[in-house]
C-alpha cells in the first residue's frame, strides 16, 4: 500500500509537471516566438490566452508588442557651414516581424545597439548637408517676430534679420527618418518618429557664435537708436514749424483785430469831432496838448521854428 501511494504521488507530481511544462500564457503587450532546440518553429503568438508547446523539448521567448523609446546619446557633429554642435535625438519604434527580429537580433538589447548605429549614423549625415541656421529653424514657413517696433520692417539684406532658409527641422528630421526607417525595416522594426530634443553649440564654437549674436544685437540696437533720433528730429522740427505758424497767424489776427480797432477809433473821432468848425478845433488843440504832455517832461529842451505846428499854441499863449 506503501508503494502505490508513493507510484501514485510520483505519477501526479509528473503529471502536474507536464502540464506546467506544456502551458503558457501570452498577455496583451506580448508576442511569443517558439523555438525547438534553439531554432523558431511555427508561426508567431500574437494573440492573448494560454498556449500549449511540446513541454522540455520547445522554449517561449517573450518579444515586447508595445511602443518602445530610443533615447541617443548627445553627439558632437559638424554641420555643412563648418559649425560643430552637440546632437541629443530620440526616437520611437516597435516590433512588427517578431520571426524576422528574433532571427536577426534575439533581444531588445541587441536591437537598442543596431539602432544606436543606424540612427547616430543618418543623423550626422543629414547635419552635414545642412547648415546650422536650417537645424535650429523649426519650419521654411515661420517668420520670426522681430524688427516691428518702429514700423515697417526693413529688406532682407540689411542687417537684424534671419538668412531665408529651404527647409527647416522639421524636414531634416523626416529626411533622418525615411533614411533610417528602410535599414531598421530589415530587422522586423518599425519606426514612429524621431526627432531632436537638444541642440547645442560646441564649446569650442560657442563664443564665437555669443560674439556674432552680440554684434548682431548692437547693429540692431544703434539702427533702432539712429532711427529714434530721427523720429525725435522730425518731431521737434514738426512742432518749431507748428509753433511758427501758430504765431504768424496770431500775429496777423492780432494785427488785423488792431488795425480794425484803429479804423473804427478814427471813424468814432472823425464822426465826434467833425460835426462843426469849432469841434474840429477843439480836436486840434486836445491832440496837441496830448503830443505836448508825451513829449515834453521837466528835463527837455525844445528847439522849434516860429513857423511850427506845434510852436502854434504856444505862440497864442499870453495875459489874455
Amino acid at each position: 500500500m506503501n508503494l502505490k501511494k508513493i507510484a501514485l504521488t510520483v505519477v501526479a507530481v509528473a503529471g502536474m509537471i507536464l502540464v506546467f511544462s506544456s502551458v503558457y500564457e501570452v498577455n496583451e503587450v506580448q508576442q511569443m516566438i517558439i523555438t525547438q532546440f534553439g531554432k523558431p518553429v511555427g508561426d508567431p503568438v500574437t494573440t492573448a490566452g494560454l498556449k500549449f508547446k511540446i513541454p522540455f523539448i520547445q522554449e517561449v521567448n517573450p518579444i515586447d508588442k508595445r511602443v518602445l523609446e530610443w533615447d541617443g546619446s548627445p553627439s558632437d557633429m559638424p554641420t555643412k557651414d563648418k559649425l560643430y554642435i552637440s546632437v541629443d535625438i530620440f526616437a520611437r519604434w516597435r516590433i512588427v516581424d517578431p520571426l524576422q527580429y528574433f532571427l536577426r537580433l534575439r533581444d531588445e538589447r541587441s536591437a537598442q545597439s543596431r539602432l544606436d548605429d543606424i540612427l547616430g549614423s543618418e543623423t550626422r549625415n543629414a547635419v552635414a548637408k545642412h547648415e546650422l541656421i536650417e537645424i535650429i529653424r523649426t519650419t521654411k514657413d515661420r517668420v520670426p517676430l522681430r524688427e516691428g517696433v518702429l514700423g515697417e520692417a526693413p529688406t532682407n539684406k540689411e542687417f537684424g534679420f534671419l538668412v531665408p532658409i529651404q527647409k527647416g527641422r522639421k524636414l531634416v528630421e523626416h529626411e533622418i527618418f525615411e533614411a533610417a526607417a528602410e535599414k531598421v525595416g530589415v530587422f522586423g522594426i518599425e519606426l514612429l518618429d524621431i526627432r531632436f530634443k537638444r541642440i547645442n553649440y560646441n564649446a569650442s564654437v560657442r563664443p564665437k557664435i555669443y560674439d556674432r549674436m552680440i554684434s548682431e544685437r548692437r547693429q540692431i540696437a544703434e539702427r533702432f537708436l539712429s532711427e529714434g533720433h530721427g523720429e525725435a528730429a522730425r518731431i521737434r522740427g514738426n512742432r518749431v514749424r507748428e509753433l511758427n505758424k501758430i504765431q504768424s497767424e496770431a500775429y496777423r489776427e492780432v494785427e488785423e483785430i488792431r488795425g480794425l480797432a484803429d479804423a473804427t477809433a478814427t471813424e468814432i473821432y472823425a464822426s465826434a469831432y467833425n460835426q462843426s468848425r469849432e469841434a474840429v478845433e477843439f480836436y486840434e488843440f486836445t491832440r496837441t496838448m496830448q503830443a505836448y504832455a508825451a513829449m515834453i517832461d521837466a528835463q527837455t529842451t525844445l528847439v522849434l521854428s516860429t513857423d511850427s505846428e506845434l510852436f502854434k499854441f504856444l505862440k497864442d499863449m499870453g495875459p489874455k
